[in-house]
């Protein structure tokens, strides 16, 4: 019989997991919640909290052979992947619900996607308990009721912040273990990202491919065993069975990812020249000619080959606006992790004086075009726009940070700053079959934009999906890119 070992997340106890539970016994399983220990029990830290939940393994005795399924939720999955590390022989499969990878070393406090809270959690032994509306600072409230938030916080409980702070120390027993990923799309991971983070070569996403990884999606947010406890129940249930989307070569038809396929649309090979980590495309047009700096997403892994500034959708951008008379431009920044953003802003502001120092480059007369990931990076453009930028353009941004990021110090989110661009042209491409997590955050910004009466043009592309240059080779998509290359260089005075 499988035995369900629930480790709750952060606040959370077996009360907030009671109707996911229930139907788990319904379907002849054992489950049970194993919450952390609390500070008056002992001194509490990660190990601490090891200890009760590989207790909870032993205390039904050996079975003929593993039978434990180990779920941890968000933080919890800390404690879950050490007990399976000291009881490998016990446990037969580790999930996942809406919580990061961890690995021999990683901490907890990676859980806790608000910096401002992150930096005050040494400050005292107990983290205390959000209010009602504080939720959203913890993880996507999405798909939780009024209803569902009076419960959350009734049965919310102070959490021990020594169990943040202490790294996770593994031996390697588990590694080779089942595991399974239920991924909240709200809170913006969903399978198809992780297939492309898969695919960009990252060696610690290496073992989500093999066939013995499995993962399911829920429409919803960090709180599943509330807005979707039958749905989740079904999703462990499948798990356990060895069900699920795998990554696998064997389930997945090897194909070449969308960013390295080639551009959608025939242009010219114009070779760049390169200056430490910006290309440039020049074009054939003497004289002093306006230039339109493409800025890849992220985050990216530090070592990927081809660097981003090599993607065919960049590279096809940048040769496309050179044989219509501007100069392109890629570069590489180090947006390495979502924590990166300032970095890689700084990487972009550099770049940007350099192409603007070069003398075949008008000064006078930039566009600034960022694509997915880079969004964030817009709220310095748009909160103080230098007089020589003429257009901002964006390709499927995420326009603010998702739910499992949080704002970094000193970090805006765009639509805060939207009013402040003035009469910059700014040009919106937008996919149709965006995530729901991505899309709620271009909402937020185009709603922003409205209301400030900002100088924004939409072009939608209704059934293009995220970075549709590479994944949509359509009519539709190729009329989008002729038709915003087209606008983008109308600002600079070249149509």
């Amino acid at each position: 019989m499988t035995r369900f070992i629930v480790v709750p997340g952060l606040f959370t106890g077996a009360q907030v997991w009671q109707e996911t539970l229930e139907r788990l016994l319904a379907a002849g399983a054992k489950a049970e919640a194993v919450e952390v220990p609390r500070p008056h029990e002992a001194a509490v830290d990660l190990e601490a909290h090891i200890a009760r939940v590989v207790a909870a393994i032993d205390a039904d005795g050996a079975g003929d052979g593993p039978d434990v399924v180990l779920v941890g939720h968000g933080y919890g999955v800390f404690p879950a992947v050490g007990a399976a590390d000291r009881r490998a022989d016990r446990v037969a499969r580790i999930v996942y619900v809406d919580a990061p990878l961890v690995q021999d070393g990683s901490v907890g406090l990676a859980t806790v996607p608000d910096p401002a809270l992150r930096e005050h959690l040494a400050d005292g032994e107990l983290l205390a308990v959000p209010g009602r509306a504080e939720w959203a600072r913890w993880g996507s409230t999405a798909g939780l009721s009024d209803a569902h938030l009076d419960r959350l916080t009734a049965l919310a409980a102070p959490h021990p912040t020594g169990t943040l702070l202490r790294p996770l120390r593994l031996t390697g027993a588990a590694a080779d273990l089942p595991t399974t990923g239920v991924l909240c799309a709200e809170s913006g991971a969903t399978i198809e990202t992780v297939r492309m983070l898969v695919g960009f070569g990252d060696p610690a996403l290496r073992a989500l491919a093999r066939p013995e990884v499995t993962f399911f999606e829920l429409p919803t947010g960090h709180w599943p065993m509330l807005s979707r406890p039958s749905e989740l129940a079904e999703a462990l249930l499948a798990a356990a069975a060895g069900e699920g989307v795998s990554l696998s070569a064997d389930d997945e038809p090897a194909e070449t990812p969308g960013y390295l396929r080639p551009f959608l649309l025939a242009v010219p090979e114009i070779a760049p020249e390169r200056h430490g980590n910006v290309d440039l495309f020049l074009p054939a047009a003497p004289g002093p000619r306006p230039a339109v700096v493409f800025v890849h997403g992220g985050p990216v892994p530090a070592d990927m080959r081809p660097s981003p500034r090599e993607w065919p959708t960049f590279v096809g951008y940048a040769r496309y606006v050179a044989a219509q008379g501007a100069v392109g431009v890629t570069l590489d920044h180090r947006l390495h992790d979502v924590a990166d953003y300032a970095v890689a802003s700084a990487d972009l502001a550099a770049a940007v004086e350099q192409v603007r120092a070069d003398p075949r480059v008008d000064a006078s007369r930039i566009a600034l075009w960022f694509f997915s990931g880079s969004g964030p990076m817009t709220a310095d453009w748009l909160s103080a726009t230098p007089p020589w930028l003429r257009c901002l353009a964006a390709n499927y941004p995420i326009m603010a940070p998702l739910a499992s990021w949080g704002l970094g110090p000193g970090q805006v989110r765009p639509a805060d700053v939207v009013a402040q661009a003035g009469q910059l042209p700014l040009l919106l491409v937008r996919a149709g079959l965006e995530t729901s997590a991505i899309a709620a955050t271009v909402t937020e910004f185009v709603t922003a934009a409205r209301a400030a009466d900002a100088r924004l043009e939409v072009i939608d592309v209704p059934n293009g999906h995220h970075s549709f240059e590479g994944v949509d080779r359509t009519d539709e998509s190729r009329a989008a890119v002729r038709d915003s290359v087209r606008r983008v260089l109308d600002r600079l005075g070249l149509t």
